[in-house]
């Protein structure tokens, strides 16, 4: 009884704090959810979900001490029901096989792939013969064919190669199928023949339109790089930016700036409002008579919508525009802008409109920045610590700023893209000053100036801070020793580090300090995750095998993505010739090699398929071609794999993308009962 009494003295003390645990609570639902390995059924569903609002009901009619663990059940209970929803709303039709014929519909998105090959998303599609049921809502298709110029709203055709949107490359990896389910993309492929306009724009996607016009105004004025980085910031199409360029600005850290996020969105309101203050503050009698702060946070307020409208409003982008409208709309209240309780808000509007934004770094890194950049200066500002005013201030609190978004991000990074930028400071300090007083009020001057052509007077202005961004990301990435990479983390270990990260931003009193331990236990365990010793491709494809000099590739050349991906989880540096070189033999297109006192031999191409005939007991057989082989063998070709994934060989045996997965709706629908 003692122990209870405690905890509800505990909480009661924390009594005024305690709104910003609600989307960490929200997000603990909505993460269960995704982890399952089994679709729950709508039974459970309206259960989980009558069970979470009688729990809030509780709360509600019985304040007291523990009224806030009822809370943070219904919390979660809402979570997990808020993303179920979602996920059986955004569902659609996802192709089940491989097709190749013709395909029409209306360009909704492009953007550009990897490869750097023109990308469109199609909406509205037709597919040849199959019925209107089985289409996909979405087609995404590379243009590998005669480069097209494509007009938003109009209708095109090709003829092209599709395939359902594939699964992790590894066993427990990133789900691609997710990520297209919640995007409704139910069919990804290419075409190598030139699309056709079907039919001219229909209408209703005038502000993609104008997205795409301003952008190809803006690199008509600034080519090259510099033009598409301009159009990054501006409309968010970042295809105008070549991958050396990319390369170097995530060498240096300073990819966040291409994504049009809450550093863009905050530079940009708060230059409005603040030219919006200053304007209505020159005329006295305006000053004296109107609330000029709250008109210019209006205004500003206005401009955030019309950039969110501009820059296609993808989730990174919605984010931002939510956080910076919470801030203007506590000015209008006259309430603090900048709080944990703004910043709490803006997570829960984000996580109840799209739950699925959880799962993605930008939201991860978003939030982990600004939460920890709010409870930074604010203990600095309850400890009445007193920092100079003028230069010395400016630069003081860009370097705490960027130390402290720095340290909040970089685990996150370092999880989902294995890589740690080492100089990310020093080219961040060197470059975001120059965002905020130079680039984004270019580009502000450049939208007033575009209606009478004069836009590019802010675009040479925006260019000239944009090219200095560029050099420093040039300079930073070549430096030694920029960048180092870390093998991919346990799935356990980022949401352990955040909750213990959570824990001493958020709770009050000397048990904060309780959080460290699983923030230390976390970083302490991450360099000590096992990676599977034998990595074997859905399609057969492609083997890795880990050896002392790391991973061996049974390739040197094909399944370059897959390769890319093992070796980042790996945290190894080689490409993928450097890691085929590391395999013992490769004769005549049959690659073997042993391992864990097996023979993995992999069959590469129809002839060395046809020169096999026999295997022995001992030896695992893979290959992307069916095989009729004689002898005691395992063998993992097309018929073995279909809908299983690709395989993964680890202590406990050998597991697969499907059994780690689960079946969930996103899982291919016919596949399911096997």
């Amino acid at each position: 009884m003692q122990l209870v009494a405690r905890i509800g003295t505990g909480l009661l003390a924390q009594r005024g704090y305690l709104f910003p645990w609600a989307p960490v609570f929200l997000s603990l639902g909505i993460g269960v959810y995704f982890a399952l390995r089994q679709e729950p059924d709508m039974g459970a569903l309206c259960g989980l979900g009558l069970a979470a609002g009688l729990g809030a009901g509780a709360a509600l009619r019985w304040p007291g001490a523990f009224s806030p663990l009822l809370w943070a059940l219904a919390l979660m209970g809402f979570g997990f029901v808020l993303a179920a929803e979602r996920a059986h709303r955004v569902g659609g039709p996802v192709l089940g096989f491989r097709y190749y014929g013709p395909v029409e519909g209306r360009v909704v998105a492009l953007d550009r792939s990897a490869s750097d090959a023109l990308r469109v998303t199609l909406d509205r599609v037709r597919m040849g013969d199959l019925s209107p049921e089985k289409v996909p809502r979405r087609v995404r298709l590379s243009l590998h064919g005669p480069e097209a110029r494509l007009v938003p709203g109009e209708r095109v055709m090709t003829t092209a190669h599709l395939s359902p949107p594939q699964g992790p490359v590894e066993p427990g990896g990133f789900d691609f199928r997710r990520y297209a389910w919640f995007k409704s993309i139910g069919a990804v492929g290419y075409t190598r023949v030139p699309v056709l306009t079907a039919a001219i724009p229909e209408g209703g996607l005038r502000v993609f339109s104008l997205r795409i016009s301003a952008s190809e105004r803006i690199r008509s004025i600034l080519p090259g790089d510099v033009g598409g980085f301009a159009a990054a910031v501006t409309t968010g199409d970042r295809s105008g930016v070549g991958q050396a360029a990319l390369e170097a600005l995530r060498a240096s850290n300073l990819a966040h700036l291409l994504a049009i996020s809450g550093l863009h969105m905050g530079l940009l309101t708060g230059f409005v409002f603040a030219a919006l203050r200053i304007g209505f503050s020159l005329f006295p009698t305006l000053a004296l008579r109107l609330p000029v702060r709250k008109l210019a946070a209006v205004g500003a307020l206005i401009v955030a919508a019309g950039y969110l409208a501009l820059s296609g409003g993808n989730i990174a982008t919605e984010r931002a525009f939510v956080m910076v409208s919470v801030m203007l709309c506590a000015v209008l209240v006259d309430r603090r802008a900048i709080s944990m309780r703004a910043v709490a808000v803006a997570a829960l509007v984000v996580l109840v409109l799209r739950p699925e934004a959880l799962l993605s770094p930008g939201f991860q890194m978003s939030f982990a920045a600004t939460t920890a950049l709010v409870a930074v200066f604010g203990a600095m500002r309850d400890a009445e610590w007193r920092v100079s005013h003028g230069w010395r201030g400016a630069v003081f609190g860009l370097v705490i700023s960027s130390a402290v978004a720095g340290l909040a991000t970089a685990p996150i990074g370092a999880a989902h893209f294995n890589t740690l930028s080492h100089f990310g400071l020093f080219a961040n300090l060197l470059s975001v000053p120059l965002m905020g007083s130079m680039v984004i009020p270019a580009a502000v001057l450049a939208a007033v100036l575009a209606p009478i052509g004069f836009d590019w007077i802010g675009l040479e202005i925006m260019g000239l801070g944009l090219r200095w961004i560029l050099g420093v990301a040039d300079v930073v990435a070549g430096l030694d020793g920029a960048q180092s990479h870390v093998v991919a983390p346990d799935a356990w270990i980022l949401p352990v580090l955040a909750l213990g990260a959570l824990w001493v931003m958020l709770w009050r009193g000397r048990l904060r300090w309780i959080g460290l331990a699983p923030v230390v236990a976390a970083l302490t365990l991450w360099p000590q995750a096992e990676r599977p010793s034998v990595l074997i491709a859905e399609n057969g494809a492609l083997v890795g095998v880990m050896t002392e000099e790391g991973r061996a590739l049974s390739k040197a050349r094909g399944s370059g993505f897959v390769a890319g991906v093992w070796l980042e989880n790996d945290g190894d540096t080689a490409d993928q010739p450097r890691a085929a070189a590391r395999w013992p033999m490769i004769d005549d297109g049959i690659a073997k090699i042993t391992v864990a006192g097996m023979e993995i031999v992999h069959v590469q191409g129809k002839r060395a398929a046809r020169g096999l005939t026999h295997c022995k007991r001992g030896q695992l057989v893979v290959a992307s071609i069916p095989l009729s082989l004689g002898g005691d063998c395992d063998v993992l070709d097309p018929n073995a794999l279909d809908g299983r994934g690709s395989f993964a060989l680890v202590d406990k045996g050998w597991v697969t993308a499907r059994a780690q997965g689960g079946t969930r709706l996103w899982s291919p629908r016919e596949k399911r009962d096997q």
